[in-house]
């Protein structure tokens, strides 16, 4: 690593030297540099990035730089070549002449003229990379942003061993600084304190590590230039109007509801104006919808004032004796989302807004929004997200704190998954609920998070609004010009406790203090602007005035309108033209069988492989025949069966979109719905975008490593258009426990709180092999225990059972046996006149199994999903001679059957597979009992006891069948691990729990 005085050393030695440094030895010496920066990287490279300039365009450097190069190209020694620049550390006013340094009597001179104009460089690029963290943001002047007090040494004039007698010396500015303006040349004194105003004001700019120097020049150009931030008097009066309506809406509900929770936004009033700043500088780029997902804290202000939502339907919401219907709320009104379109002054376009409902579970709503945001973007062909966007704010302790956040980072430059760059707004409160962030992050700020994928981060204090409006102009260019994600830290305080009735007296007496004293921020700049002139005190009152009145008036609205409040006046995603109002079910689920020739074109097309030069793997091409041939007998195994169900809906115009990791190849290798050329890099073929010309698009994407954000990205990918198959695939059922946070909060209790259908298939391959704990059981117990259908209750019998049923559930757990039976629920998904989510527990020996084949005929026109599949063998033409009925699901079915037959008890016990799970089939179950009224029933399953079906099914098949039957169970005993890690013991497990079902 080069030390400073080594540097300038070797940089005199061209400049002084003679012959013997001709430029081969610049190149080396420049490119040894290149290669061990010195000074950590404050200013290594600075005189080999500008030689590489020059050679690029000559007038990319100043012209004394120009003339040395081109002298030293055509030969000239360097000592000969050198002539100082114009004024180049001379006093203000005086005059530099130029000319030749013939000999070495000058080197005094000229090494202290090359010390200084690099030390002066190095502090330029140092003010860049570390000013941030001098630059005075923290409202109520306590902490530093980044939790330290101490000054970065190369921040100082004496670390450059520069001082008093430099400041008024002239400078050549460098061109990777914009603080001269149209002046190529200041002084020291004037260096440094435009250097101050752009980085260590109320405003830190942190982007030094982005990669791309265009990128760098293109932040600091808007913020080092100076006079940049500035606003006109209209600007200022409209930010003043936002200010007051911002803080007027939270003394409105302080004063109506004093003792509801509310999380209101006292003390960062400035983000109304910042997001709808936002929103005004988007729609000026042409964008047309805002996809927003928020906490709690300042949702309702954001609801009124940025997104307009009628105020009568937000004051209805803290009425406590309002009964709903029963598609009321089934949240609290700090949760609930919308959707709404209105125009926008600013531009006079319109622009659709929309805020995604989420609960209390920080940070879960990041994935969801962007999953709805390529959604829409991709149905509304918006490949470069021009026209849709999405906005995330976010708390700084949940920033930092939340790996959801990192997961979703991850996501944001994924081709499937890109939604072309989000604004990230964090609510820096300087605090989690009670905790100093002192001891809640390691890092710095809360931000450094969004260093991963390079994204500009801009540090503001919430009580400077004009630095806020700048920093959000900058930010929505920023995404219109890359593409690429922006932070906005707005570093602000809590006026309050983590809500209004929270005493933060008791953990922050200090800030509290501090916070009791300091003004409000409209109160602030309100005071700034009667200063200049721009208003008088008349007009603020009238503002503040106007704005009572319409919230007074909205209150009388609201206490008049004795409406019922319905949930659909909060919905996030409305699905015009798809639901019915009061609808219900009217007619039985129509069949999901398709045309015998449309299934022979798909199968045909799925196994043939591509033509032309396109070169496929060897064991490939064996499995395409294999498909083949097996299709021309008339059957079908599970890669073709799901197929079969994806290429019909394709060909039918739903668009079908599955993702998850490894989902293009398949976990278990089965699938191969992408292929690879063996000799192209980046060269595939999708069998199922090659159906049909008017075809509905396949997406199959692997996914990054995460289940978390993936499954809520899939989960908001589905909010958007009701007419479209979206799949999530876990690489194995067990690891959808890392996105349970989804799975509780959004996918099972969705439209209970938010009217929020979802036809989300969550695909859990699912099935003891013996590979151990973590490889067996997508833990089917857990959708079991959350789904709402009651164990004691029979529902009505009649045509309209199966269909009522699936209206009334949360979600579908499904297990299938067949291939005819997966291509069947996954065409359900869309043949319903409802969207449910479906648990869809899929195998993983059954892929291959010979026995687990179906025959075309069962996907014929005619053909449904069969919740029940009976017993089809000699027990059920002789069922009063059966004495045992075995119930069970999923792939124990084939292995009990194999046994059964193998022991001779084929007229003696009746094996009955239970395809769906939830909704409990009580009808079909009802008619396996009284058809073998004489048999006992036993639940087999290869799950322990406590986990698996047996918890659900148990009461169910009591109200089923009635307490008459013997009912017991089958299977391992009560465990606190899943499974088993040695195989030996599998097998025994496994031997046990079919002799048990079979004695």
């Amino acid at each position: 690593m080069y030390a400073a005085r080594t540097w300038t050393r070797v940089l005199k030695r061209h400049l002084l030297g003679s012959a013997k440094y001709p430029l081969r030895r610049w190149q080396q010496t420049a490119a040894m540099v290149a290669q061990e920066p010195f000074l950590n990287g404050s200013s290594s490279n600075y005189v080999e990035e500008m030689y590489l300039s020059w050679k690029e365009d000559p007038k990319s450097v100043h012209r004394s730089w120009d003339a040395y190069f081109r002298q030293v190209q055509n030969g000239m020694p360097p000592g000969q070549a050198y002539h100082p620049p114009p004024i180049l550390g001379q006093k203000s006013g005086m005059v530099a002449t130029r000319q030749t340094v013939p000999s070495a009597v000058d080197q005094s001179t000229i090494n202290s003229l090359v010390s200084d104009h690099l030390a002066v460089y190095s502090l330029i690029r140092c003010y860049q990379i570390r000013g941030h963290h001098m630059a005075q943001l923290d409202p109520l002047g306590i902490l530093q942003a980044d939790l330290s007090d101490s000054v970065p040494a190369d921040l100082s004039l004496e670390y450059w061993s520069l001082g008093e007698s430099d400041l008024d010396k002239m400078f050549q500015l460098p061109n990777t600084t914009f603080i001269g303006g149209e002046t190529e040349v200041l002084t020291l004194r004037e260096i440094v304190k435009r250097l101050e105003n752009a980085y260590c004001g109320h405003i830190g700019l942190d982007y030094m590590f982005i990669p791309e120097k265009s990128k760098c020049d293109w932040i600091r150009k808007r913020f080092e230039t100076p006079g940049i931030i500035s606003l006109d008097v209209e600007d200022k009066k409209t930010l003043l109007k936002r200010l007051i309506r911002s803080q007027g809406f939270e003394a409105f509900l302080a004063k109506k509801w004093s003792s509801e929770k509310r999380f209101g936004l006292e003390g960062c009033e400035v983000l109304i104006p910042a997001m709808k700043t936002i929103i005004d500088k988007s729609s000026e780029f042409g964008v047309e919808s805002i996809i927003m997902g928020m906490p709690h804290r300042g949702r309702l202000n954001v609801l009124a004032n940025v997104c307009r939502k009628s105020l009568e339907q937000l004051f209805t919401q803290f009425d406590s004796t309002l009964e709903a219907s029963d598609e009321g709320s089934g949240d609290v009104k700090y949760h609930l989302g919308m959707s709404h379109e209105r125009l926008n002054r600013a531009t006079n376009k319109i622009v659709r807004l929309a805020v995604v409902a989420n609960p209390s579970h920080l940070e879960a709503v990041d994935p969801v929004v962007e999953g709805k945001t390529r959604s829409e973007q991709f149905y509304r062909g918006d490949s470069q997200g021009k026209k849709v966007m999405s906005v995330l704010i976010h708390g700084d302790a949940a920033f930092s704190g939340q790996g959801v956040v990192y997961e979703t980072f991850h996501l944001s430059a994924l081709p499937q998954y890109t939604t072309h760059g989000t604004i990230h707004i964090v609510v820096n409160n300087q605090i989690g609920f009670t905790t100093d962030p002192r001891v809640a992050r390691s890092s710095p700020y809360c931000t450094d998070v969004a260093k991963v994928v390079d994204a500009p981060i801009f540090h503001v204090n919430a009580d400077d609004p004009e630095a806020v409006m700048h920093v959000c102009k900058v930010a929505a260019e920023w995404r219109a010009e890359f593409g690429k994600d922006v932070v906005i830290d707005l570093v602000c305080y809590r006026r309050h406790g983590h809500n209004e009735g929270d005493n933060p007296m008791f953990t922050q007496p200090i800030m509290y203090k501090n916070i009791q004293k300091q003004e409000a921020v409209t109160d602030m700049y309100a005071k700034k602007l009667l200063q200049e002139g721009v208003v008088n005190e008349e007009w603020i009152q009238e503002e503040k005035i106007n704005y009572e009145k319409i919230c007074e008036e909205a209150l009388r609205e609201a206490k008049s309108d004795k409406r019922v409040l319905l949930n659909k006046d909060w919905l996030d995603s409305p699905w015009k033209g798809f639901f019915k109002k009061g609808y219900t079910p009217s007619l039985p689920v129509r069949p999901t069988g398709i045309p015998l020739d449309t299934l022979k074109h798909i199968g045909k097309v799925f196994s043939t492989p591509p033509g032309g030069d396109f070169k496929i793997h060897g064991g490939l091409r064996r499995i395409l025949k294999a498909r083949h041939d097996l299709m021309e007998k008339g059957y079908v195994d599970w890669a073709m069966g799901e197929a079969l169900a994806f290429g019909s809906l394709l060909m039918e115009g739903v668009h079908v979109r599955l993702s998850g990791q490894d989902v293009e190849r398949g976990t278990f290798s089965h699938r191969h719905h992408i292929l690879h050329d063996q000799d192209k890099d980046k060269v595939t073929y999708c069998p199922l975008n090659d159906l049909s010309p008017d075809q509905a698009i396949y997406t199959v994407c692997n996914s990054s490593l995460s289940e978390y954000a993936v499954l809520g990205f899939e989960l908001g990918f589905s909010m958007t258009n009701p007419f479209a198959l979206v799949c999530w695939e876990a690489q194995f059922g067990d690891f959808n426990n890392t996105a349970q946070c989804i799975i509780d909060q959004f996918v099972s209790s969705g439209q209970d709180k938010w009217v929020r259908q979802s036809g989300l298939v969550m695909m859990l391959p699912h099935g003891y092999e013996g590979m151990g704990p973590e490889h067996s059981s997508a833990r089917p117990e857990r959708f079991l225990q959350m789904s709402n259908d009651n164990p004691d209750v029979f529902p009505t019998l009649d045509e309209l059972f199966e269909v009522n049923q699936l209206y009334s559930t949360n979600w579908q757990v499904v297990n299938c046996s067949t291939p005819a039976n997966f291509f069947h629920i996954l065409r359900r998904q869309i043949a319903l006149n409802f969207r449910k989510p479906l648990v869809l527990l899929t195998p993983k020996s059954l892929l291959r199994l010979e026995a687990a084949r179906s025959h075309v005929d069962e996907m014929e026109e005619g053909t449904s999903f069969r919740r029940v599949i009976p017993d089809s063998g000699p027990a059920s033409n002789n069922p009063e001679k059966v004495r045992k009925l075995l119930l069970c699901t999923g792939k124990i079915y084939y292995e009990l059957l194999k046994e059964r037959n193998k022991r001779g008890l084929e007229e003696d016990i009746a094996i009955t597979r239970v395809e769906q799970i939830s909704p409990f089939p009580f009808d079909l179950i009802n008619a396996e009992y009284q058809k073998y009224d004489n048999a006992d029933i036993v639940w087999a399953q290869e799950e322990p006891m406590n986990m698996g079906y047996w918890t659900y099914v148990s009461p169910r098949l009591v109200t089923a069948v009635g307490n008459k039957p013997k009912i017991s169970y089958a299977g391992r005993s009560p465990s606190a691990s899943t499974a088993t890690g040695n195989k030996h013991h599998h097998v025994s497990e496994q031997e046990d729990l079919i002799n048990k079902a079979l004695e």
